[in-house]
């Protein structure tokens, strides 16, 4: 979406045409295989605990806005939950927010507001953008200011075995080089680390590479940003927030650890110096890294005036076609964002739906839980599960619902259609009563009309007063009328 140009003037192409999929030569099979970071390689998926699977993903710093980026992220392990629980583990998933932060703190005093109110207001915009394109919640949630003692322990811990250093500054360091091991994630060893290390020795660093576990205090900075320790006021340092966290709900070894591609070095790398440091033994089994996403194949940033939040996509389209859109390249693989590709989802999604209303769906029952119902055995069912259960390969999930759809208007066999709806349902999709959808009902519901409210209140606080009335003029077009006050917008149905 790039505001200089429009695209909508581009061909549309079916879905099964454009998806992106994953690099070849993985296993198949009909057990969960998945590429991890660490090895470098796709193996079988077995959890410490048989049935239990514990998995935790690096979230939020929330200063602003969610933006596409992070929906990438968000999206790709929700599919990885949604999976595993498909297949019958019981899933405690974790995701954390990192609520104190120097971004955090540099946002707050521009607003002239407290952290807490800045937080609180962030991730109550995250949890409403992410439920607009259907991110199912985490089992846990956690703040890292509620863990502030649990890495305080930490910490100490690693001072005690000689891995943390006290700097002049007031800081404490993690000594990378006393750590046997480091930079088995990135594939790299210190000193090739080294040589590309272009930060001077500063704030009594040891070593470069050294990187700050608890942070000291500074005049400038406010009341609410410090915290009490043995080491004088300050705030943990990044890293040690997540190794923490995990830690207290997850125990000190668990199953799969995600994030994005740019969390594996140095953040990644470094939990897992401070993890295993502290507690002498293996961190994390799994290493699950999602792809970079670019704006028309060019790297998003503000500077290009390619920037999108999760907001303004939502302005102009509905959270399913977002989603189906993001299913539609492998979580590995890099994601191009554009108008065009937007388009080309929606029209394929209503491809798919248009199938549901004209062969209705009858004879299965609803997969309630994401699995119920769902005969395996049945071989469209059967290939669906071997490309989720091979690295999550969405795209070729993808392709057996179009077959289904197809096999579906052929036959005119409504259990067909219940059976699209089944295997679409564990990816969060084809939920929508499909005559509402297609008369836009789904881009209308109360998340979708929320959200394109919230867009606009973010353009007026920007002084876009001109997208602010475009969003508005959109909406009534749509049927829905916006009437402001004091007390915030609310809407009625004209």
């Amino acid at each position: 979406m790039n505001r200089q140009s429009s695209l909508h003037s581009a061909p549309l192409y079916w879905a099964e045409s454009i998806v992106s999929s994953p690099p070849r030569g993985r296993p198949q099979g009909m057990s969960l295989n998945l590429y991890n970071t660490l090895t470098r390689r796709v193996e079988p998926f077995e959890p410490l605990e048989p049935g239990h699977v514990r998995m935790y993903v690096c979230g939020m710093t929330i200063y602003d806005l969610c933006h596409m980026g992070h929906a990438r992220m968000m999206m790709a392990f929700d599919v990885v939950y949604r999976w595993l629980c498909t297949l019958g583990y019981r899933v405690t998933y974790v995701r954390n927010i990192t609520d104190i932060e120097d971004k955090i703190i540099r946002r707050a005093l521009e607003r002239g507001i407290t952290i807490r109110a800045l937080t609180d207001e962030m991730i109550a915009a995250m949890r409403h953008d992410l439920a607009a394109i259907g991110t199912a919640a985490p089992t846990h949630e956690p703040r890292a200011t509620d863990y502030v003692p649990q890495m305080l322990a930490m910490i100490d811990t690693l001072e005690r075995k000689g891995l943390a250093y006290r700097a002049t500054g007031g800081d404490v360091n993690f000594a990378v080089r006393k750590f046997p091991g480091y930079g088995k994630l990135s594939g790299k060893s210190i000193d090739e680390l080294r040589a590309g290390e272009r930060v001077a020795v500063a704030d009594g660093k040891s070593d470069p590479l050294d990187f700050v576990l608890w942070k000291a205090a500074k005049p400038e900075e406010p009341a609410d940003a410090q915290f009490a320790s043995p080491y004088g006021a300050g705030r943990p340092g990044w890293h040690i927030e997540c190794s923490a966290m995990s830690c207290a709900l997850l125990g000190e070894v668990f199953d799969i650890h995600g994030g994005g591609m740019d969390l594996q070095f140095p953040h990644h790398e470094n939990e897992i110096a401070q993890s295993e440091g502290a507690l002498g033994k293996p961190f994390v089994r799994y290493w699950m890294h999602n792809g970079f996403l670019n704006v028309d194949n060019e790297k998003m940033s503000k500077s290009l005036g390619n920037f999108f939040t999760i907001r303004d996509v939502l302005a102009r389209y509905d959270g399913e076609t977002l989603r189906f859109f993001m299913l539609r390249t492998h979580y590995r693989s890099p994601f191009n964002f554009s108008d065009a590709h937007l388009d080309d989802a929606r029209a394929a999604l209503t491809r798919l739906y248009t199938t549901l209303q004209n062969v209705p769906a009858a004879g299965l029952s609803a997969p309630a839980d994401g699995s119920a119902g769902i005969d395996w055995s049945h071989p469209a069912a059967a290939a669906f599960r071997a490309a989720m259960n091979d690295d999550f390969n969405t795209p070729a999930a993808l392709a057996v619902l179009f077959d289904l759809a197809s096999e579906a208007n052929r036959s005119r066999d409504g259990t067909t259609s219940a059976r699209l709806r089944q295997l679409g349902a564990t990816l969060g999709i084809l939920q929508s009563e499909p005559r509402a959808y297609l008369q836009g009902g789904a881009a209308l519901d109360e998340q979708t009309i929320q959200a394109r409210i919230g867009a606009r209140a973010q353009a007026k606080r920007e002084k876009n007063f001109a997208e602010a009335d475009r969003i508005r003029d959109e909406l009534l077009a749509q049927g829905i009328v916006l009437k402001d006050s004091a007390q915030g917008t609310t809407w009625v149905k004209a």
